[in-house]
């Protein structure tokens, strides 16, 4: 068995109208989230998923402002390695194929061809988010499939913001040959695992993957304006930095928000219509919500 990668499971439960605010906090110690349904008491179940041990105390630096904010005491919490498990190989053991829209995803385990006419994105699980599993994933897979109907508008520069595994910014590449895409996230290992699944999915020539917290790496600023860009992040972050994404979308430009409960639509939304940002589409796949506004112009 391959050697087993560290993984550090870091949990708490907040109440319900907290939940944005613990979002972000958390988003400060990279990783992945999984955010639950709430209690019979109200509490909402946060999961953070982590490869390296980020030490009681950082957790709660990181607790500590959204607590204020909150009105609340640092919620107790648990910070545990798990079990030395070879993760990555038990996931892809059982993970098969997963069909959204055109885009076919698969990993290396998978002996079967593609489908006729299908875009093929191989994407083994990792450490960095997004296999095409998750809902959020899957939710901005199929705008994307939407996206490519409109013949009027073929988008030339695409920015794929908090791009975990790379695979949003590989389909659209896939999508329009033309399009150049720059990928970011704040988490070093991620942009790592990106980089290599770019190679795999021979689209390095048209990807170029950094890391960068949010629109403040140089180069997401030197390419602007975008005529699409894709955010599968947190709803706290996606309202945090809805100015600067209208400031970096082209007139007339799309962008794909996803990573948000459907309870977070409103506020998400609102947003994002308060920087002139409207409306085009929604999909909904079980608790989570992909949505898709276009500038004007």
């Amino acid at each position: 068995m391959a050697k087993a990668l560290p993984i550090y499971h870091l949990y708490l439960r907040v109440p319900e109208s907290a939940v944005a605010a613990f979002e972000t906090a958390l988003e400060g110690l990279g990783g992945a989230l999984d955010v639950g349904g709430p209690d019979e008491q109200g509490l909402v179940p946060l999961q953070l998923y982590l490869g390296e041990d980020p030490s009681h105390a950082a957790v709660v630096a990181q607790l500590a402002p959204a607590a204020l904010l909150s009105g609340m005491e640092v919620p107790d919490f648990t910070l545990e390695l798990m079990p030395e498990i070879d993760w990555v190989a038990e996931s892809r053991a059982s993970l098969p194929a997963l069909t959204a829209g055109r885009f076919w995803v698969y990993g290396s385990h998978i002996e079967e061809p593609p489908p006729a006419g299908s875009i093929a994105l191989l994407i083994d699980a990792n450490l960095a988010f997004g296999t095409g599993r998750h809902e959020t994933t899957r939710g901005c897979l199929l705008a994307l499939n939407q996206l490519i109907k409109d013949r009027r508008r073929r988008p030339l520069k695409a920015l794929d913001l908090g791009c975990g595994s790379g695979i949003l910014g590989f389909g659209a590449a896939r999508l329009w040959p033309k399009l150049r895409v720059v990928g970011s996230d704040l988490d070093g290992p991620s942009v790592h695992v990106a980089r290599e699944n770019a190679r795999l999915n021979r689209v390095s020539n048209r990807v170029r993957l950094i890391e960068s917290r949010g629109y403040r790496a140089r180069l997401i600023k030197d390419q602007a304006p975008y005529d699409l860009i894709l955010a599968n992040i947190l709803a706290g972050p996606l309202c945090a930095m809805a100015t600067d994404t209208a400031r970096h979308l082209a007139p007339g430009g799309r962008v794909v928000l996803s990573g948000l409960i459907r309870r977070q639509e409103r506020q998400v939304l609102a947003r994002h219509r308060a920087v002139g940002l409207k409306l085009e589409r929604r999909w909904r796949i079980g608790n989570w919500s992909t949505l898709q506004l276009r500038r004007g112009g």
